[in-house]
């Protein structure tokens, strides 16, 4: 899956979270909690949505890690085997 695969995956899960959200206006590099309206639960769905879509399962230790969307595609590029 390449990079830009990826962070469409991401964007359409995210949607799913949260489907009142401008995600065209989303910066890459601020967390997600910041941007658009949700909360802990909401994120946990969307971690659980991408462990079901993508089959990476993200530990709660590495949520941090996930928590933007350039930080989300580097963490699942890396999980996946950098095969993007």
């Amino acid at each position: 899956m390449t990079r830009a695969e990826l962070k469409n995956a991401v964007l359409r899960i995210l949607g799913t979270v949260a489907p009142e959200a401008d995600l065209t206006h989303l910066k890459a590099d601020v967390p997600f909690r910041d941007q658009l309206d949700v909360d802990s639960m909401d994120l946990l769905n969307f971690f659980i949505a991408i462990d079901k879509e993508l089959h990476v399962d993200i530990p709660e230790a590495d949520y941090p890690k996930a928590a933007t969307l350039d930080g989300c595609v580097n963490y699942l590029s890396a999980r996946l085997g950098g095969q993007t």
